[in-house]
């Protein structure tokens, strides 16, 4: 009976919790602290003096900003945004080790820790142009190497803006404008350049021709040519043929025409 009783206790206290979709749940208990098993999505029948905490495993984005000291010792100000999730089998481990804060804990710390480190190898210029993608490259290589044990992943990290004092963003536009000028004009003088070579080839291909027309004709040609084009003239219907002797190459005079 009193067993009976006792289950009719637990019965009439026991409750309910839920895990809604895109969160995971760890259960803790009062006896033996937190479970090894994770929780998916629904319902659960949960002791009163038991607990249910649940964990969004979702894809989750945070905005940061990130302060960091180039090569030549300039302060920066890198508006960035870092997307991750955690890792929804390991969810007692996180909650044991880190807790519902482990952004604050863990990965904002290690984002701000790892980006500092990354700008150092950096001059002002090349973060706020040239190699931005390669800055932001480094940053999330580094961060997910330092993460790769814990139990969240990190998807991307995105730098949006670099904060530069007014002046050095003026001198650094100034220079890459002139870069720009200076590329144009390396691609103008090599196509020049090569349209010269061009026309120098063009030029060697005619007088070459030439050369082999001109020692091509001989006296002999041109008088054999000189006779086809009597011939025709001869033959045309339209002409009235004179001939009234030779000329100094030895064809005859043709004279006549309507």
């Amino acid at each position: 009976m009193f067993f009976l009783v006792l289950a009719g206790a637990v019965a009439s206290t026991s409750g309910c919790a839920r895990v809604d979709a895109g969160y995971g749940g760890v259960l803790w208990t009062a006896f033996s602290g937190t479970q090894e098993e994770s929780y998916g999505e629904g319902w659960y029948f949960v002791a009163p003096w038991n607990k249910m905490i649940t964990y969004d495993v979702r894809t989750q984005d945070r905005e940061e900003s990130l302060h960091v000291l180039t090569s030549n010792g300039l302060s920066l100000t890198l508006d960035s945004s870092i997307r991750f999730r955690v890792d929804p089998k390991r969810l007692p481990e996180l909650h044991q080790t880190l807790g519902p804060n482990y952004y604050e804990v863990l990965i904002a710390p290690t984002l701000r820790s790892e980006a500092r480190k990354v700008g150092g190898h950096y001059l002002p210029e090349e973060i706020y142009s040239t190699k931005r993608a390669e800055v932001e490259s480094k940053i999330f290589e580094e961060v997910t190497k330092a993460l790769k044990e814990r139990p969240v992943h990190v998807e991307a990290i995105l730098i949006r803006n670099v904060d530069l004092p007014e002046k050095l963003k003026r001198a650094i536009q100034d220079k890459l404008e002139e870069e720009q000028r200076a590329l144009k004009m390396k691609f103008t003088l090599e196509r020049e350049r090569q349209e010269a070579e061009r026309k120098r080839i063009e030029a060697e291909g005619i007088a070459q021709r030439n050369r082999i027309i001109t020692e091509s004709i001989t006296d002999k040609l041109l008088r054999y040519e000189g006779i086809q084009a009597t011939e025709r003239l001869a033959n045309s219907k339209n002409a009235k043929i004179v001939v009234v002797g030779t000329c100094k190459q030895g064809l005859p005079i043709i004279l006549g025409g309507d």
